[in-house]
C-alpha cells in the first residue's frame, strides 16, 4: 500500500458527513474512537472532524473492514 492511499477518505472508519463543511471543505468524521467528551457536562460528545486527505496510525482500508462484518 502506498502512502497516497493511506488517507481518511479510504479508511473504514471515515464517515463523509455534509454538516462538517463548516470546518473543512472535504470534512468527515473519524469513527475509530468514541466521541470526545466536552468540558460542560450538558454538552454532547463530538466525533473528531478530519479532512479526506488526513491519515493516522489506525488506518484500515475500507474493503478489509467490510469483509469482517
Amino acid at each position: 500500500m502506498t502512502d497516497e492511499k493511506a488517507a481518511c477518505v479510504e479508511c473504514a472508519f471515515f464517515e463523509d458527513h455534509g454538516t462538517e463543511k463548516q470546518h473543512t471543505d472535504d470534512g468527515g468524521l473519524c469513527r475509530y474512537s468514541p466521541p470526545v467528551t466536552q468540558p460542560d457536562a450538558n454538552e454532547r460528545g463530538l466525533w473528531p472532524v478530519v479532512a479526506q486527505s488526513d491519515w493516522c496510525g489506525h488506518f484500515r482500508p475500507e474493503h478489509s473492514h467490510q469483509a469482517r462484518i
